[in-house]
């Protein structure tokens, strides 16, 4: 019989793998070294000629121009392009020196490269500037500078700049106010810089190598991964325009959606009813945004305005001057560049828009509150009747006493487990205690006149007398207190002695107990004062602020281009402006987005600048840097934290960072915002750096009072506690109030006992003898009303006169 085959259709099972598994790491180890052919681009790249890797490069630019959106390379591109060039408005570069051993004229007298192109001075004021065109490079400049000590001139200036050229001391890089105004400029925000050193060559050759690399350390401290550029002839300066003409830039956010101008000349033309008051004509670049004339103007240090009418004179530094050659000698072809007198003959004076005052930005910073339109809190009859019904309950007390007792005397009678309090055990140890004081009152008076009998022999000293010059005795004694209340503050938070000579019932009747400060309602729209009447408030802060910069990047805005020489026409512009302006203080002017100018409630997050260590108190008038504005105002300073409600703060304290709250116009974040504190002598101190954080009226600032009591006498859970309150209508009107000690215990008043303000009180656990009773009382605060746009220019900010009166001792 034949053996059965099987056929080409029999089933084939796979055989069994009984290896190792195959996976990432064996696969590794089987390859031995092996690389891939994927790897192996270096090769590849190598293999490729010339053009082929012109060629290959060229398409990578162009699939990453087209696979970036709006924002990316071609944004970059264009606005570098476009900065300095002739469409575009001149690279604004500020310079700033950092010693006071900088020569800034030498300084400038380089910048001043003839050999690159054409050289405009401008002259006004005390405040020097120039223009640099360059044909060749394609690209013009205007310089100009600030003195480190002007403080709001640097701050306002460097808003506006596009790059900022900082001169350095080559020993020392910087002096104290050059570190001082770096500090603000970093807090404020820093647009694209530079770094140039003066005065190197002048050292001996030893000497400079070392001053090299103590500087590169001095500045690695500020400025980590940034080259210096030296700045002492003529071929160091064209490097350094090159630089400046190449360089990347940076971005501030607060500018960048809106238009700004850098006024290059103004002129005044006075009204017809007053000579205080006109137009304000202000010519200069338009940068940024688009700039309609419907919308309203603010000028940096002197409040919002409106527009009438923007012109388009002829621009007076064009990079490419229109050449025209003279028909009298064709043998030789002369060039003649057109003045700008000669171009306004030709072509006139074009109006570009005229306000429309149906589509024009009113000027109404505050809402006019109607008196009839208040809520009415008057009580029902329901609610005032509730109120004697809980009355009487309160006022019923069930009493063991003997027959025939009237009420009078029922009064004096206590319950049994009342007898242990009495006046007399109060009174033995007031008594123990005077004495106690009499003996180390006697001590101290033994030791006085021990110490009155000791002689020290005191040297006269000259420097004393001239340091005894500089103090003022009052500013000394008001710093000495805010010191000792910054100090108890730290020691015993929101801690408050109860008033004797006033009711605690009265001075605390705006106070409420809560059972918990986190989850416990409180209405945001409760007891509001008069000024919240006078503000405007957002349905939506946020949903309010991405639509305005939605349509700010998508809706195409009618008006004057980015780069173009305008003349702006501001009405009703006083004249303290233009003669500011001609004493040469910078005149410069930001476009105000929608709702701008209203007057609403900001919060601002800011943390203690570690350089300044003087007590700041709430409610203080400070000086605010809030974006592009400049404002005084007196603050409140609350928690930063996320829940409903933020206790109030009485200090601003340094270690953690706190929220400012101030009535001002409303600013749409992000912007940066400096504190800076007037002091007597007339200068302006960092206190506080930090950004806006929102412009919300309903954010709750709650302050806290805390009322301490001391346990007289303790039964396990119940003591009798005193010295929180003095008499007994007080201790029956705070009640309802929960109880807590330094320990952690809870508990609650169950009733007054005498007339002095002792009261017996239940806890959750047994109180201990050296534990303090506290008592939470909580209200709502709100900011003051304090405004005010105008701020006074400081004193040059310098090193302080006691180190240069003693210098001049040393001296002497």
């Amino acid at each position: 019989m034949a053996a059965h085959r099987s056929g080409p259709l029999k089933q084939q099972n796979k055989a069994h793998k009984g290896g190792r598994h195959h996976g990432g790491g064996s696969a590794q180890r089987d390859s031995k070294g092996r690389v891939g052919p994927k790897i192996l681009c270096k090769k590849l790249k190598k293999q490729l000629s010339r053009v082929d890797q012109r060629h290959r490069a060229s398409q990578l630019r162009k699939q990453k121009r087209e696979a970036v959106r709006s924002g990316g390379w071609e944004a970059v591109l264009a606005e570098k392009r476009q900065l300095g060039s002739k469409d575009g408005p001149p690279h604004q570069v500020l310079v700033v020196p950092l010693h006071n051993r900088i020569c800034l004229p030498e300084a400038f007298k380089l910048l001043q490269n003839e050999d690159l192109g054409t050289v405009y001075l401008n002259e006004r004021g005390s405040t020097h500037s120039f223009m640099l065109l360059s044909p060749s490079l394609k690209h013009r400049w205007s310089f100009t500078y600030a003195r480190p000590g002007d403080l709001h001139t640097l701050l306002d200036m460097a808003k506006v700049a596009d790059t900022i050229l900082f001169l350095l001391d080559p020993l020392e890089g910087w002096d104290s106010t050059g570190d001082y105004c770096l500090s603000c400029l970093f807090a404020q925000g820093l647009p694209t810089y530079m770094l140039a050193v003066q005065g190197l060559p002048s050292l001996p050759p030893k000497r400079q190598t070392d001053a090299r690399k103590k500087l590169n350390k001095t500045v690695e401290k500020r400025f980590p991964e940034d080259k210096l550029l030296l700045l002492d002839t003529q071929q160091e300066s064209g490097m350094l325009l090159r630089q400046l003409a190449n360089q990347k830039q940076r971005h501030l956010a607060f500018r960048d959606r809106r238009a700004y101008l850098f006024a290059h000349d103004a002129d005044f033309m006075p009204s017809e009813e007053s000579d205080l008051v006109g137009t304000l004509k202000i010519s200069g670049y338009i940068r940024g945004r688009t700039l309609n004339v419907n919308s309203l103007l603010h000028i940096v240090g002197h409040g919002d305005f409106q527009m009438n009418q923007i012109d388009a004179p002829v621009d007076p530094f064009p990079l490419n001057p229109r050449v025209v050659k003279s028909q009298k000698k064709p043998s030789m072809s002369m060039e003649v560049c057109v003045t700008d007198a000669a171009a306004d003959m030709e072509e006139g004076l074009k109006v570009l828009m005229k306000a429309d005052p149906d589509q024009q930005e009113t000027l109404q910073t505050e809402v006019i509150p109607d008196p009839m339109e208040g809520e009415q809190t008057w009580p029902t009859e329901e609610e005032l009747d509730e109120a004697n019904d809980s009355l009487k309950q309160r006022s019923r007390v069930v009493k063991k006493v003997p027959k025939g007792t009237s009420n009078y005397q029922a009064e004096w009678i206590l319950d049994e487990g009342d007898e242990s309090d009495g006046e007399g055990d109060e009174s033995d140890d007031d008594i123990q205690h005077e004495g106690f004081m009499e003996e180390e009152s006697q001590d101290g008076s033994g030791e006085e006149e021990e110490e009155e009998c000791e002689t020290m022999t005191l040297g006269e000293s000259v420097r004393d007398d001239l340091y005894d010059e500089k103090v003022d005795e009052e500013d000394e004694e008001r710093m000495l207190e805010k010191y000792k209340q910054e100090r108890l503050e730290e020691m015993f938070p929101d801690e408050m002695d109860t008033p004797r000579d006033v009711a605690a019932r009265i001075r605390f009747q705006k106070y409420r107990g809560l059972k918990s400060f986190r989850t416990s309602p409180w209405d945001p729209k409760e007891n509001l004062p008069r000024d919240y009447a006078r503000i405007f408030q957002f349905q939506n802060f946020v949903n309010t602020r991405k639509r305005i910069f939605k349509e700010i990047e998508e809706k195409e805005t009618e008006g004057a281009e980015v780069g173009w020489y305008v003349t702006l026409h501001v009405s009703n512009v006083p004249v303290s402006v233009v003669e500011s302006f001609r004493q040469g203080a910078p005149l410069i002017a930001f476009s105000l987005l929608p709702y701008e100018q209203k007057m609403s409630v900001l919060n601002m997050v800011v943390s203690r600048s570690p350089g300044n260590t003087e007590p700041v108190k709430a409610k203080e008038e400070l000086i605010f840097h809030c974006g592009f504005r400049r404002f005084r105002a007196s603050p409140l300073f609350s928690q930063h934290t996320a829940a409903d409600k933020h206790k109030f703060q009485r200090f601003l304290t340094a270690d953690a960072a706190l929220v400012v709250t101030v009535f001002a116009p409303i600013t749409f974040p992000p912007a940066s915002v400096l504190l800076f504190k007037q002091r007597r002598n007339g200068m302006h101190s960092l206190i506080a750096t930090g950004h806006l954080f929102s412009v919300d009226p309903d954010r709750m600032v709650i302050k806290r009072v805390v009322l301490s009591g001391h346990p007289f006498k303790i039964f396990t859970k119940t003591a009798v506690v005193r010295y929180m309150f003095f008499s007994r209508d007080d201790v029956l009107w705070f009640k309802p109030v929960e109880l807590r000690t330094k320990w952690g215990r809870r508990g609650h008043i169950k009733e007054p006992l005498g007339t002095h303000g002792h009261m017996k009180c239940s806890f959750d656990g047994k109180l201990k003898s050296q534990d303090t009773v506290l008592m939470n009382l909580y209200k709502r605060v709100f900011p003051k009303w304090t405004y005010d746009p105008y701020v006074p220019e400081p004193v040059l900010w310098v090193k302080s006169d006691i180190s240069s009166t003693v210098s001049e001792v040393d001296m002497e």
